[in-house]
């Protein structure tokens, strides 16, 4: 599969790699494992020399060995010695950069809290030192999003503050999604477009491997990811564990539980047996991997919150995949692919939603966008929208068939919103009933 999208990312480091011509910058780069990160940043520098050093756990000592070897080849750098420690490597690197402007990346960052934790305290002394005199474009890339956060956001961690730009790469959106399929498949359904977004969330490296196996439909996407050598059985463990730790048990339990549709503290608690509040703390605030969801307008309160997974794949994979890893143990992989030719409907009927939600996102009309629901749970609204520079409002009901859904009820249901919020209303408000057929749509707009 060709490159597709980040202009926004690829301008921006481009900007930053002239910058750092006149002074040094330092680029952190993060984002969930296969997002592009790495194809990011060697689009971005394609035709820049750099030199591109991957942090592998092994020996501090054979790590140095290959990045001399990268740093002599593609920087022409003669490094001095035998280096056994980085932070041999680097201060010559730095060196090197007052003489030239040069572009470094550091994939995997977070991985020398493996190798040598004290690497982070010898940048930032060698950083602080050279880095007037330096004309260097620092980028260093972390798939672990909780350890890029401690290395670089940590008061006390050596390389706070340090960092001149801190970029998240976020997932392809779905009109990037609707792109790649038409490019490939010029007579998509949405019915595949539907399934492209439920299975990968627009995650590159999903869409990656689904696109260049031909796998352009609802059916061939669900024979590739359910195979015996498919990377997607595995990937939640292969992604999630490293973020986890040892308590990544109890943790892959409550997403389990949330994919499934439990989705309040209590409902959690009782799916798992045992308290879930710390760890919902956490997943929400140290991992990024949960929201907290309130009715929109609504006061914040434990009781009417609700949690909610945003990445696509990861709730496939804990519906399905971790659900039913017995079978996978057994290699009953048609078993499996029936189970979810079962339950196909209803879930992405939960994805189509997302869909729209992310739609809205992408249209940049709306300055709020959410969900409401009463203290019972009841007239519960899919999509609210607001504009708030002139009142306007869209109010949505999405379902996959667009003749499940009635408009009556849905105005019935802002009704009550309006009287619970106090909200007063400029304008006439938008009622929308969003199915799969409006997918390529400008409904929400």
């Amino acid at each position: 599969m060709r490159f597709f999208d980040r202009e926004r990312e690829l301008e921006l480091l481009a900007d930053i790699e002239r910058q750092s011509h006149e002074s040094a910058r330092f680029t952190v780069l993060t984002g969930r494992r296969r997002v592009g990160k790495t194809s990011l940043m060697l689009k971005a520098y394609q035709k820049t020399d750099l030199a591109y050093l991957f942090v592998e756990r092994k020996s501090e000592k054979d790590l140095c060995q290959t990045f001399k070897e990268e740093l002599e080849s593609s920087l022409g750098m003669m490094i001095l010695g035998e280096p056994i420690r980085f932070e041999q490597i680097f201060e010559q690197i730095m060196r090197f950069a007052t003489q030239k402007p040069i572009t470094i990346i550091i994939d995997e960052f977070q991985e020398f809290l493996k190798v040598n934790p004290s690497v982070f305290s010898s940048i930032q002394k060698l950083w602080d030192l050279h880095k007037g005199a330096a004309k260097i474009n620092l980028i260093v890339s972390g798939s672990v999003y909780t350890l890029m956060q401690r290395i670089f956001k940590t008061k006390k961690a050596a390389l706070y503050g340090r960092e001149t730009a801190f970029i998240k790469i976020e997932p392809f959106g779905v009109d990037v999604l609707r792109q790649i399929l038409a490019e490939y498949s010029p007579d998509f359904t949405n019915e595949d477009l539907l399934a492209l977004w439920t299975f990968t969330g627009g995650v590159a490296k999903y869409v990656e491997l689904l696109i260049d196996a031909g796998a352009y439909t609802l059916e061939a996407m669900l024979e590739r990811i359910v195979l015996e050598d498919s990377v997607f059985l595995d990937e939640g463990k292969a992604v999630l564990v490293d973020e986890f730790g040892k308590e990544y048990g109890t943790y892959f339990s409550i997403l389990s539980a949330i994919a499934a549709g439990h989705t309040s503290r209590n409902e959690i608690t009782q799916a798992i047996g045992r308290d879930a509040g710390g760890f919902l703390n956490r997943l929400e605030n140290d991992y990024s991997i949960v929201a907290k969801v309130q009715p929109l307008f609504a006061a914040k309160s434990a009781k009417s919150a609700r949690y909610r997974l945003d990445d696509n794949f990861f709730i496939f994979w804990f519906r399905f995949i971790f659900k039913y890893g017995f079978l996978l143990e057994i290699k009953g992989y048609d078993r499996l692919r029936e189970i979810i030719r079962r339950d196909y409907a209803a879930f992405s009927g939960f994805a189509l939603e997302r869909y729209f939600r992310q739609k809205f996102i992408e249209s940049g009309r709306w300055t709020r966008i959410g969900t409401w629901w009463n203290r019972k749970g009841e007239n519960e609204i899919d999509i609210l929208a607001e504009n708030e520079l002139d009142g306007t409002y869209a109010v949505c009901e999405v379902k996959r068939d667009k003749d499940r859904i009635n408009l009556g009820i849905l105005k019935a249901k802002f009704a009550a919103f309006v009287r619970a919020s106090g909200k007063w209303c400029r304008a006439k408000p938008q009622f929308l009933a969003l199915s799969i057929e409006d997918m390529q749509g400008d409904g929400e707009k």
